[in-house]
């Protein structure tokens, strides 16, 4: 019988990556509204993921919140992404209600 070791990741259909760093060096040293927004994140996120989409935001002039209301986007989509099949044909069904 062969078992894997999966941690705390869960269930997911998401692609799994190694990590290059300290991800609690990298957490720390993040803006403080940036870390607020990943301690309460739905899905665990690298901090390195994070601060690019944060840095490609405030390139394009984004405040604070708009690159907060981004982060909250993007999470959405990986959630859809990443929903069972099951949960994903009953929200279409429900959408053609």
């Amino acid at each position: 019988m062969r078992t894997t070791r999966n941690g705390n990741r869960g269930a997911t259909r998401l692609r799994l990556r190694r990590r290059k760093s300290d991800p609690m060096r990298d957490f720390d040293a993040l803006p403080p509204h940036l870390r607020c927004w990943l301690a309460q994140a739905a899905r665990p996120w690298s901090p390195a993921s994070c601060l690019a989409i944060w840095r490609r935001c405030a390139r394009g002039g984004c405040d604070v919140t708009e690159a907060l209301a981004r982060l909250d986007q993007i999470e959405a989509a990986m959630l859809a992404r990443d929903a069972p099949p099951a949960a994903m044909a009953s929200q279409s069904v429900e959408a053609r209600a």
